[in-house]
């Protein structure tokens, strides 16, 4: 697959900025919320579970897309999933599941960022997402090098931001964390959420033709994104509990820990906040403007367009909170893994080999793969008490 070529050549270090930009957004956000249902215990064998299957995920999704010269989802699904008369109304159906989806997920990263215009300038939320819109979709209108670019300057950014309001964290009151069991609801609840918050599944071809069918490069991205991505959640899920205790809302994890803490350390929380709603929006609408390219061969811009604009109308005229806007989307999102495994199945078969995932990719972790796709789903419509 030496021919796979990109808009842009990454990086790794760019490629894996990718995996982890398209993480860090509404999803790592929300999970303190949910974390509050739960123990410690729960959280953490929760993490471990969600990165080693996310994991085998992201690689079949990565040699999917190898197989097809780099495609998205719905030319995979075209050329490997669908077939007969009704192909093309299989194909439109998918793209249209998969472009709500993204729709709905970038509308939260628009509210999400709302909250914090709200809370640190008292902007009306109109004009916040106004605001991150222009900044965010300019990004993507250049194009994925400089996508690249910013994911890797952020991550960089968010990183040592997440260890400034750790150490402050600690070096205020703290809140004790939480015990006990709390019910299965709760704890699928939170797997289902944590899940979405390592999923980069729309974001993994981008990498497959950033490195150009490096399969080594492919699989150290994947695999060093989701690292990055899982420490974060543990990070900024644990501060957010030492920190806001029992008053996390709605609004995402670090707006509640910015006005715990106030002063300079609520600012660096609303900036780590923006910076993670960033890479994200720039991840999925970039996905989203190459789906709505491969499907529609409007080119670039005009799919560019078409793929964020959509996002900014939702937000401005739905009444749904940040955390429900992501949940609505990871019920979608996850449960589209599915039709990938599927497709796996079949492309496996047709090529005859498996330079990417190798024996992760076989039958019985397919299916393992599916049943906590399932469950993840699940959880991801589950109240919490």
């Amino acid at each position: 697959m030496s021919s796979i070529h990109g808009e842009s050549k990454l990086t790794f270090f760019e490629a894996t900025s990718i995996i982890v930009g398209h993480g860090v957004g509404s999803g790592i956000l929300a999970v303190p919320y949910l974390a509050a249902h739960n123990s410690l215990r729960e959280i953490l064998l929760i993490l471990a579970l969600c990165y080693c299957f996310n994991l085998v995920l992201h690689l079949i999704i990565a040699e999917l897309s190898y197989n097809n010269g780099g495609a998205q989802f719905i030319g995979c699904f075209d050329r490997e999933l669908f077939a007969g008369r009704f192909k093309q109304i299989f194909t439109w159906a998918a793209f249209a599941l998969l472009g709500l989806s993204v729709l709905v997920n970038v509308s939260g990263f628009l509210t999400g960022a709302a909250a914090v215009f709200r809370s640190w300038f008292a902007l009306p939320d109109w004009a916040g997402m106004l605001l991150f819109y222009i900044v965010g979709a300019g990004v993507v209108f250049v194009g994925m090098k400089l996508v690249g670019v910013c994911e890797k300057i952020a991550v960089s950014s968010m990183i040592a931001v997440i260890g400034v309001l750790f150490v402050a964290t600690l070096l205020s009151d703290m809140s004790p964390l939480p015990y006990g069991f709390h019910g299965v609801n709760n704890a699928l609840a939170l797997f289902g959420m944590v899940s979405f918050s390592l999923s980069a599944v729309m974001s993994t071809p981008q990498v497959v033709k950033g490195l150009e069918g490096n399969v080594k490069g492919i699989r150290g991205a994947i695999a060093a994104g989701l690292g990055i991505n899982c420490a974060l959640i543990l990070l900024v899920t644990i501060m957010t509990l030492l920190g806001a205790g029992a008053n996390i809302s709605e609004d995402g994890a670090l707006v509640d820990l910015a006005r715990h803490l106030g002063g300079w350390v609520s600012v660096v929380g609303y900036v780590f906040t923006l910076l993670a709603l960033a890479t994200s929006f720039w991840a999925n609408t970039l996905n989203l403007r190459d789906i709505v390219n491969e499907q529609t061969k409007w080119g670039l811009k005009p799919s560019w367009l078409a793929a964020s604009l959509p996002c900014l109308l939702l937000a401005l005229f739905s009444l749904a909170s940040f955390v429900s806007f992501a949940r609505y989307a990871s019920a979608i999102q996850v449960v589209t893994g599915l039709g990938i495994i599927i497709a796996y199945h079949l492309s496996r078969k047709r090529v005859g080999e498996a330079p990417i995932v190798g024996r992760f990719g076989t039958l019985p972790f397919q299916i393992l793969v599916a049943l906590c796709t399932l469950l993840a789903t699940v959880g991801a419509v589950l109240p919490v008490s």
